[in-house]
Parts: structure tokens; sequence; C-alpha cells
């Protein structure tokens, strides 16, 4: 080691550290009933997304988050709040079991080695977690609750039996809920998908859809987070109406449209190939095609099916519809019944009316089949050419625009041409109401969500099957725990491996009547839904939380994580807070009120002239190039995300064990603002580690014996008037940007002082060192627990009150104004502040003089502090 390393040594300072915060229990929580809870205190809730332990361990990427909600953390210790920093594990789930079959282990065990890593990982960065609060979704203690709150949802009518197609994964042995399904194959693995019917268990998060949308006014969440949400719940307003199906006697098509009032443009219908009607009415010549149609689209994802951009396809039934706006006998009010896949079975009705004269999708299936595009719409735009191709329905108008003169209903009760939209919409609801045709309605595109996965490593349902039906399992009789398997991988049919265990299977009710357990288990999302609230008393063993905690600690204050959740997580968290919120079991009815999505850290990689991603281990250095090992082809630097297969993931142990924890913390706060996707470098890692060097230099002198510091801090002394006033704005913007989480430029504003301080070294006082220790310590924990320690700082750095701040000293004694000769600027002049009206037109005088020379000035305007104008002729 060289002098400075002996000086500042993280691997000696951090885990001395490390092991002081473990073994007094500095960062644990205080709920309401504990001795030193102080109601008056006020609580902050800082929360990460909760994370997977994967067998990989962490990468650079995942302290990003954590690094956040740490500096938050701890900066609101200092101010005085009662902080709820918890970590833990979503341990149940697909990944764990995928990585237990590959490696033939069982998943309990693989699960606890990766924890111990993450555990190991997170605990050497330092992090202000309560540990005493730890659990894992899959410790019973934990899933027990789990089964508990899936009883309260199937008492309410919240949870339910169904057998609505779904996505099932053969390679991955399991259905898959929509949002992990993309483009026909799992977000997981990349393995094909296809829709197949199977019984499963369903929750009615639809039954939320308008609370869920409502609410999400008042949170403190980024605007593109929220409109995900918006655009996923989907809500459309308009009319549900009802067609007689052709010589078909009572079969009726029920359709919703946001455009009732243009359904005197209905020219055909289309269903959903899997809508119950298509094999009903589908006539004996076009069976074929039809069936031919509906297996193509069962391989097809609803984005796949639903992309704007992509070839419209469809096929006819042979079938045909009545417009109930004409007379039964009216051969315009008789139109083709379709099935195209652009249509999905469970948003709507799974049916639509298609209006080509007012729908560009409808326009331009209808223009490739032949089918009729009656013109509805008599515009006066001016454009002459183009208002003759929409009235005579060669041009398609998604605006709004006035009827045609024909739109009237077969009875005259109703003329369209010459009312608003608005209007128009409302009369034909109310005709189509009174004819017993229709009603106004609105839907939302959210579909439930399927609760039920086909494998072993997941939560139980508390489920008994039985003759009389389905039986939950009682209270006491929870958790209901997996049986051990050594076999549990799937097998290759739609059904989990659990029925192989039939010993545990079969079994008997609570009257000693056979029974049979449910054999499927929980997605990994059930135990994620509500893991913030077990945090909150993670060792109550008489309830899921105790109300007078959840009523103390809930909503989460600050909740930091990445937009992959925005659907998904999100979404079901709310749903079952806003559920036990109707139960009278919490007080909130959302669960976070503050979230912040981090950018992901990135990394350098290469990439071929195909734009495919080169693995490091097939790329070499030649010259000042980078080339294909094989091919010897140039390749060209990009940045992707990390990944072990690029073979550019960087490992946090790394960092440490070169750098310590204090200088990975700071760098991934400085690389740029938090939001912001950025790649990481590891040529900028010793920058950062040589400022912490500087900031325990202006302490310690280099050639210090263990534990002193320079002679001049040994008492304290005058305040040095200049470093004072720069430490006081230091404070003031590391204070701001912290609270706006604008942590790269708080950094940015230590560094500043850092410098200032070095060339003045001699004249820091004590006050002002330990000042600094207390505004970096939340960034660099470790470093700046020993300066304090040093110095002399009184009890723990960690609960030291922050640092208050002179506004007087925020305010520059000079400043600058600009002086202007006839408008323009031609100097700029220092003057004490409020100088007077004589100081300052002497000053600027003095500064343009060469400009005023030979000429008359006629008006003098000062502007105090700002600028000083000379009109001369």
């Amino acid at each position: 080691m060289d002098e400075q390393k002996q000086t500042y040594d993280p691997a000696a300072i951090e885990p001395k550290w490390q092991a002081f915060w473990s073994e007094n229990n500095v960062f644990r929580a205080k709920n309401p009933g504990d001795p030193d809870f102080d109601l008056e205190q006020p609580k902050f809730y800082a929360l990460d997304m909760f994370p997977y332990p994967s067998a990989s361990g962490l990468h650079v990427g995942h302290p990003e988050g954590y690094t956040a909600t740490d500096i938050v953390s701890r900066c609101k210790r200092a101010k005085g709040f009662n902080v709820l920093h918890p970590m833990g594990w979503d341990a149940f789930g697909l990944p764990a079991e995928q990585f237990a079959i590959q490696t033939n282990t069982h998943p309990a065990e693989g699960t606890a080695r990766n924890v111990d890593t993450f555990r190991r990982q997170l605990k050497t960065l330092g992090f202000s977690y309560d540990w005493e609060r730890e659990f894992g979704t899959c410790d019973p203690s934990y899933f027990k609750w789990t089964q508990w709150i899936f009883k309260q949802l199937h008492a309410r009518g919240l949870a339910y039996e169904s057998n609505a197609p779904v996505w099932w994964c053969e390679a991955l042995g399991t259905v898959l809920a929509n949002d992990e399904v993309i483009n026909g194959r799992s977000e997981r693995g990349d393995h094909p998908c296809e829709r197949r019917p199977l019984r499963q268990w369903v929750l009615k998060i639809t039954e939320y859809a308008e609370r869920l949308l409502q609410d999400l006014d008042d949170l403190d969440w980024s605007e593109s987070l929220k409109t995900m949400q918006r655009e996923w719940i989907g809500k459309s307003e308009g009319a549900e109406i009802e067609f007689d199906v052709a010589e078909h006697g009572d079969k009726k098509i029920r359709v919703f449209t946001t455009r009732p009032d243009t359904l005197f443009g209905a020219s055909f219908m289309v269903l959903a190939p899997e809508h119950a009607l298509v094999s009903q009415i589908t006539t004996a010549a076009q069976q074929s095609a039809v069936a031919g149609y509906v297996k193509a689209a069962a391989a097809k994802s609803e984005l796949e099916r639903t992309e704007l951009a992509k070839e419209k396809s469809g096929v006819w039934t042979g079938a045909y519809a009545h417009n109930p706006l004409f007379k039964k006998d009216d051969p315009k009010g008789r139109i083709p019944v379709w099935i195209a896949d652009y249509v999905i079975v469970t948003y709507g009705t799974g049916a639509i009316m298609a209006v080509p004269a007012g729908d560009e999708r409808d326009f331009e299936f209808a223009q490739k089949f032949g089918i009729a595009i009656p013109g509805i719409f008599a515009p006066d735009t001016g454009d002459a050419e183009s208002d003759r191709a929409v009235a005579s329905g060669d041009k398609c108008c998604t605006d709004e625009a006035p009827y045609a003169a024909h739109c009237q209903t077969h009875d005259g009760k109703i003329t369209l041409h010459g009312l608003s939209m608005a209007d128009g919409m409302r009369q034909l609801i109310e005709w189509l109401v009174a004819e017993g045709r229709g009603e106004a309605k609105t839907t939302y595109k959210i579909r439930d969500w399927l609760f039920s996965r086909q494998r072993y490593w997941g939560e139980p349902f508390p489920v008994l099957h039985t003759d009389d039906g389905v039986q939950l399992v009682a209270d006491d009789q929870l958790p209901v725990e997996l049986p051990m398997m050594e076999d549990f991988k799937p097998g290759g049919v739609p059904e989990s491996p659990l029925i192989r265990a039939q010993d545990w299977v079969k079994t008997t009710d609570a009257s000693g009547r056979p029974a049979t357990r449910e054999i499927n288990t929980m997605p990994g999302a059930a135990g994620s839904s509500w893991y913030f609230l077990r945090f909150c008393d993670p060792n109550n063993d008489n309830e899921f939380c105790s109300k007078a905690a959840s009523d103390y600690w809930l909503p989460v204050d600050l909740y930091v994580g990445g937009t992959e959740h925005a659907v998904g997580h999100l979404l079901y968290s709310r749903f079952w807070t806003k559920a036990l919120h109707d139960d009278g079991l919490v007080s909130v009815k959302e669960p976070f009120h503050k979230l912040y999505n981090q950018g992901m850290i990135q990394a350098f990689a290469y990439q071929d002239e195909r734009g495919a991603v080169i693995p490091r281990d097939k790329t070499k250095v030649d010259g000042d190039d980078v080339v294909h090992i094989e091919t010897g082809k140039k390749l060209k630097q990009t940045v992707t995300k990390m990944s072990k297969r690029y073979g550019n993931v960087v490992n946090p142990d790394d960092i440490v064990n070169e750098f310590g924890a204090d200088t990975l913390r700071l760098y991934e706060m400085y690389m740029g603002p938090l939001a912001d996707a950025k790649p990481w470098n590891q040529k900028d890692v010793p920058g950062v580690h040589r400022f912490l060097h500087r900031s325990w230099r202006l302490a310690v002198p280099e050639d210090a014996e263990k534990g002193t510091v320079h002679a001049w801090l040994s008492e304290d002394r005058d305040r040095d008037a200049a470093l004072e006033k720069a430490l006081h704005r230091m404070i003031h913007k590391v204070t701001g940007d912290i609270e706006r989480m604008a942590f790269n430029t708080a950094i940015a504003a230590m560094m500043i002082f850092v410098n200032e301080a070095t060339k003045a070294m001699d004249k820091l006082s004590r006050s002002q060192l330990l000042r600094f220790a207390q505004v970096l310590a939340p960034f660099a924990p470790h470093i700046c627990e020993e300066l304090w320690h040093r110095l002399g700082g009184e009890g723990l750095l960690t609960y030291a009150a922050w640092p208050t701040v002179d506004e007087k000293l925020l305010v520059d004694d000079d400043v600058e104004i600009a002086v202007q000769v006839l408008g323009k600027v031609r100097a700029r002049v220092k003057l004490p502040r409020n100088a007077s009206k004589d100081e300052a037109l002497a000053a600027a005088r003095d500064s343009v003089a060469s400009w005023l020379e030979g000429k008359n000035v006629v008006k003098e305007i000062v502007v105090p502090n700002k600028l000083v104008n000379f009109v001369a002729k």
C-alpha cells in the first residue's frame, strides 16, 4: 500500500462501522407499543422494490436505487424522523424454480444460499436497513398471511375459478399473466406461448378499475408512469348495442362502442376468433377457412394482434347481422359478420361494429376485402376534394365532423344532421334504450388477474376440493406448506407437478370427509403484493399486520424501483391495499405515496454489422479497434443492459474490494440524474475515490499515527468567514438536492467545497469539518462515521442533528451588474450589494468611458444590483 492508502483504508474502516451498526442495532425503527416509541416523532417509510435473490448475486445496477433510498433515509434520521427502511426477498416464483431445475437442487436450498449472498453484499455496502424486519416470501411465517389474505378476497367474491383462455408456456410448464408475455413469447426465457382454456384461480381486479384510475390523481408519481397505468386500465365510455344474427333465431351479437353515433356507418361486424358465437353461426362453406384462422390467431400475442401497422387479416363467417337503425327488410341494414384477430375476446364484448367511414383500421379492412364503406359525414373544411371523398366514403374521417343528412333512424325519431357529436351520441343512446337495443356503458381494457401457476415453487392455495365444492382451509390450519419433492419438474402438460405428491394432495376436510388439495400455486406477484404491509409489523404471529402499525407507517413515503413493474406489481399492490381497506383491515387506500423510478445502469458492449451484441469473450483489441475474434471484423461500441450473456456484468464486490463501498455509492449517484439510463464507466471510479481521499486529508495528515487529526483541529477555533460561507452554501445545496433526489449535483457541490477547503486547509475549524462530515455521511457513511469519531463528534454521527443553514450567508456581499450604453451591454462591474446610486453610476462610467467619449448622456437608468444604462447622443 502507498502512504495514502495506509491513512484512508476502506478495507479497515468499512467493516469496523458495519459491525458496530449491526451489533448495536443502530437502524432499528420504533413501532407503536415499543418502550421508546414517541408518537410525536415524525415518521418516514422508505422502501426499495423487493429484489429477487438470483444465483448470480448483485451487479452494480442493483445498488443504484438502494443507495438513493439510503441517502434519503440517513438524511431523514438526522432530521429527527423515525425511519423505517427494511429489506427482504421476493423468493417464490419461476426464476428460483428454473434455477433449481438447471442445477438439480431444491429451490428452498438454492433460495437460502442466494439470499445469504445478497444479504452479505448489501451489508458490505453499508445500507441502513432494519435487518430485524427481514423476511422472504417463501417463509411459512410470511406466506401464512398471503394465504389468509387470499381467503379474505375469496370471501368478498374477489377470487373465483374460471376456464378462460390463458397463456400456456410449455417450456416453463405454467400459465403466464398477460404482462408476462411479449409477442407470444415468455418474458422470462423467451419461450413460445399459446392460448389454451384452463381451470384457473382469478382475482377480480376489474372490480376496482375505476378506483385504480381515479386515485392515481393524488399520487406523487411521474406522469409517464400514471399514463402507463391509465392506458393499461383503459377506460372507455360509450354504449353497448345489440344486433340480431340473420337466419339464426334468437342469436344476438352485443358490441361496445365509444361512438354509437356512427352506427349509421356500420357496414360489417367483427368477432374475436375465440368468440362463442363463431362456431354457431359459421356456414358450412366457411367452416374450413374459419377453423384455420382461429388456430393461427391462438398462437399470437395480443400485442401482435392489435398492432396498428400490421397487415389486416380476417375471414367471413358466411353469416349476416342486422343493423337496428334500419328496417328488417332494408338491405342497407344487412351486414356481414367476419372474424379478425385484432378483436380481443376479453376486451368489451369480444365483438365490434365496424365503421370504415370513421375508423382507420376498419377502413383499411374494408378496402382490402371489398366491403361497402357508406359515408356518414358531410364535412365543410374548405377542401372541396377532401370533403367529397369523406362524404362518399372514399376517405376516412376520424375527427368530429357534421353528420350527413341521411343519418336518421328508420322511424324518423332521431336525425343527427345538425347536431354536435355529444348531442348525437346522447340522442342515439336514448333511442337505443327506448327500442331495447342498447344501453349506455363504461368498459375497461384491464382484465381480471390470472392467479394460478402450474408450478411447484409458489404459495399453496388454502383450498380444498370436495364433492360439495370448494372449501377454504381454516385459519388455525395455516400455513398450508408445500410437500418436499425431489422431482418437481413440470410434466409438459398444463398440470402442476404437485399432482404427483398424492400423499399431500389427498386429505380430509374439517368434517373428516375426503378432499383434495388445490394443486395450482400462486404467482410470484402474490407475495410482493403486500410485503410493504408486513414490514410494518413483521414479527406479529397473530395478524398479518396490526392496525396500529399500519396506521402509523402507511403509506410508504418513498418507493424506488424500475418502470418494468408499472402495470404488474404496482397495480396488484394497489388492488390488494384497496380490498384490505374495504374490509377495514388497513386505513390507507393507496400503498405508495411517492414513487421514483431510477434509470438503468447500463454497460458498454460491442455489435457486429447486423446489430447483434457480441459477447466480450468473442472480442479482442486490434490496434485502435475492437474486432470479432472469429471473423476479424471491426465491431461498433454500443451501450446495452448488463448481462452475463454479453460478458459485461460488473460485480459490486470487485469495486468494494478495490475502492471501498463509499466509493461505489458515490460513483453510482454521481454518474448522472437518478432517473436517467447511464453507462457504467470503470475509468471514472478512481476520480470519485480521489475525492474521498481529499475529504479524508482535510482532517487526517498523511504522516499521522492512527487515530490522530491535524494539530489545528484538536481544539475548536474561530471559523474562517470565507470557508463558513462556502460551507453554508454547500449544506443548503445538498439539503435541497437530497429532497429533490438530485444526488449528482449534491455531490458536485461537495466536491466544490472540498476544493475550496483544501486551498485553505489550515484555516478549517473542527466545527466546519464535523458539519461537512454530517452532510457527506448519507452518501459515504463509513468514512464520515470514522471522521466524526476521530474529530470528537458527540455521540453517533447517524443520529447527529442535521446542520442548519444561516440564510444570511447564502447572499453574496458583492454583485456583478451589467453596464449598458444605448441598451447594449458594454461592460460588467462588481459592486457592494445595495450600493448607492452614485456609487453605481461612478463605477459604471469608468467601465464604459471609451463608449461615452464625445457623447452627451441624456439619461441614466439604474436598476439596483442589476444594471446601469446610459442613454447618450
